[in-house]
């Protein structure tokens, strides 16, 4: 049977990895991730789950460890957030290369200099180019369902997984969440079974000196593999769902009927966008929301598709590139580029830092978007 609980983000995704029944968790503490490991040990020191926690002495010694232990064929979870993802970075590019499909969960904070915990994408959305597959998620019961979307797909296509969600916002905050009951879990995520390992009865070595040729045929074969996670993604999201009544698309697309404007998301702040959507609407203007969940592989087609038909569409980034703006305005733009009959694209920065938003102050820059023509880069607010 499901089990209805009032718990935080962080205790959501927690529940999902237990069930997910992973062998081996290295882990460094780091807020606001910590509850995620605190939970978990929780749930080793009752007896309900059965793994090797290994807690090392960083974060990059935690991903060093996660990828080693992911080669000899045991399903791996770890979870950073903020600085520590940023010093994991060298060991995101050996998961990716090795070929280790890990689930991490990376609560967005601030980054520094100047030093804070705030909820902002910068972190995860940093490494976007690493060759891992990023989710981000809305809400508590998101990121515990997208625990188990992300090992199927990491696990058929062979790549590491980042199921992200945002600080305080996210990780702190309580809400009813529905978790899969563990018989449900095992149907849906079969025992890890990978075909290359490291194992003397196959005899394969993993992350030897390579020729130019032979590593640009290695880079090839992981582009490929991310192009297959955009299918597999959407399969495991359709199977999910009809399992347990909850799906979540790599794309939404709210009250679009007749929409000519369309607010575009990534994370949290979605659901305060619903709210303003759904006042915008009351008001009679034709306001739809796009939300981005699946960020790596970027869903192009499906982008250009929710585009069409459309005039206007603001994207908002809790977010900020020096130089380029908004992570999501910039993917947005190039996903756009010689489209036929494209919309305007406007970037507004908001909530970078974690600073509050509202949805009166979304309506806001929605009526000023529908009003002006896009700048060259994000706009600042809030």
């Amino acid at each position: 049977m499901n089990a209805r609980m009032l718990l935080s983000g962080n205790h959501a995704l927690a529940y999902a990895v237990k069930m997910a029944r992973p062998k081996v968790i290295p882990v460094y503490p780091i807020t606001p991730q910590t509850p995620i490991l605190e939970q978990i040990t929780e749930f080793l020191a009752n007896g309900e789950m059965s793994a090797e926690v290994m807690t090392m002495e960083s974060e990059h010694s935690a991903m060093a460890a996660a990828v080693t232990a992911s080669l000899t064929g045991v399903r791996v979870f770890t979870a950073t957030a903020s600085q520590g993802l940023l010093l994991m970075h060298e060991m995101l590019h050996w998961a990716a290369g090795s070929r280790a499909p890990i689930v991490m969960a990376n609560v967005n904070r601030t980054v520094g200099s100047p030093w804070g915990f705030w909820p902002d994408q910068t972190d995860s959305l940093a490494q976007r180019d690493v060759g891992w597959i990023q989710y981000y998620c809305e809400n508590g019961q998101e990121s515990h369902d997208t625990i188990f979307q992300a090992y199927r797909v990491a696990e058929q296509v062979l790549l590491p997984a980042m199921v992200v969600h945002e600080a305080f916002y996210v990780s702190h905050a309580m809400e009813a969440v529905n978790i899969l009951s563990q018989e449900q879990a095992d149907r849906y995520l079969p025992p890890f079974d990978p075909p290359h390992r490291l194992d003397p009865k196959i005899g394969e070595s993993i992350g030897n000196t390579v020729m130019q040729a032979m590593f640009q045929s290695h880079r090839r074969d992981m582009g490929e593999a991310m192009g297959r996670a955009l299918d597999v993604a959407r399969q495991a999201d359709r199977e999910l769902q009809q399992m347990i009544g909850r799906g979540y698309g790599v794309i939404e697309q709210y009250r679009y009927e007749g929409a000519e404007f369309v607010i575009a998301t990534l994370g949290s702040m979605t659901g305060t966008a619903r709210d303003a959507v759904d006042e915008l609407r009351s008001e009679g203007l034709p306001v739809g929301l796009l939300k981005v969940k699946l960020f790596r592989p970027f869903p192009l087609q499906d982008i250009r598709e929710a585009a069409s038909g459309v005039s206007k569409i603001m994207v908002l980034d809790r977010n900020f590139a020096p130089g380029t703006g908004g992570f999501l305005f910039q993917e947005i733009k190039a996903a756009l580029y010689g489209m036929q009959g494209a919309p305007e694209v406007h970037g507004y920065l908001a909530g970078v830092g974690g600073t509050s938003i509202s949805p009166a102050a979304i309506k806001e820059m929605a009526k000023c978007a529908m009003a002006e023509k896009p700048s060259a880069g994000s706009v600042w607010k809030g």
